[in-house]
């Protein structure tokens, strides 16, 4: 069993249990010892977004920005997808600290040794 774990969100704001979830998933597997990367896909690029993530919450009341924060603090790679963020007038410039831009030939190196959670 491999300790990648590479976490696919595609949803952004218009979710935001589900867009929890995922940077709540990656902080989980990140404190259990395992390699995450979060890719972002989508309306998800847009919570990589220097200040768009600040209100977005879950049903249960944890806060994706808190999640955030964590991962940032142990630099856990966050990677918005560059076709998805170019549509939607995201640039490099625009990412929180710790988020870069990545192609999907990326994505798929970082799939083909990991367990992939898709949220």
């Amino acid at each position: 069993m491999t300790d990648n774990v590479v976490i696919l969100l595609s949803c952004g704001t218009d979710n935001p249990n589900r867009s929890t979830r995922a940077f709540h998933l990656a902080t989980v597997a990140h404190k259990e010892g395992k390699k995450v990367t979060l890719f972002l896909l989508d309306e998800a690029v847009y919570l990589a977004k220097k200040g768009l993530i600040t209100h977005v919450r879950a049903a249960t009341g944890d806060s994706a920005d808190d999640q955030l924060a964590y991962l940032q603090a142990h630099d856990v790679p966050i990677l918005a997808c560059t076709p998805c963020a170019n549509a939607r007038l995201v640039g490099e410039s625009d990412l929180v600290d710790g988020a870069r831009l990545a192609t999907a030939a990326e994505l798929f190196r970082l799939i083909s040794d990991a367990a992939v959670i898709s949220l």
